[in-house]
């Protein structure tokens, strides 16, 4: 899947928000200063190109729904981010996040745990 611009997250979180919704509504649950309607409306066009966003045509309507679930992008988000910028590890994203100070030793011991219940749930 193509990478999202600010600009067209802005949207699909409003979208995920929603669940589906038509482009008065998509405008209203986006965060202030709202963008225009045309700006909006434009960048609906380029996430159903990019097949992010579906379509339901309701007359002279559109209703627009995600294509893909919110854990799903975060999911290959956070895959790209690891590739990106940590050889693709895991480990050294949970590395720079400690070294950095951005998470504490409970949030670790917290991560263990459910580590340890999904591996157990495996068995």
């Amino acid at each position: 899947m193509k990478a999202l611009t600010k600009a067209e997250e802005q949207i699909m979180q409003a979208v995920w928000k929603l669940g589906k919704g038509f482009l008065r509504e998509i405008v209203e649950a986006m965060p202030n200063p709202k963008p225009h309607q045309n700006t909006v409306a434009t960048l609906l066009k380029i996430l159903i190109e990019k097949e992010y966003i579906g379509i339901n045509n309701m007359g002279r309507q559109h209703q627009y729904f995600p294509l893909i679930s919110k854990e799903e992008y975060s999911k290959r988000s956070m895959k790209q981010i690891a590739k990106n910028y940590f050889e693709g590890s895991f480990s050294n994203v949970v590395s720079f996040l400690v070294k950095e100070n951005n998470i504490t030793i409970e949030e670790l011991e917290n991560l263990l745990q459910q580590i340890k219940k999904q591996q157990n749930h495996k068995k």
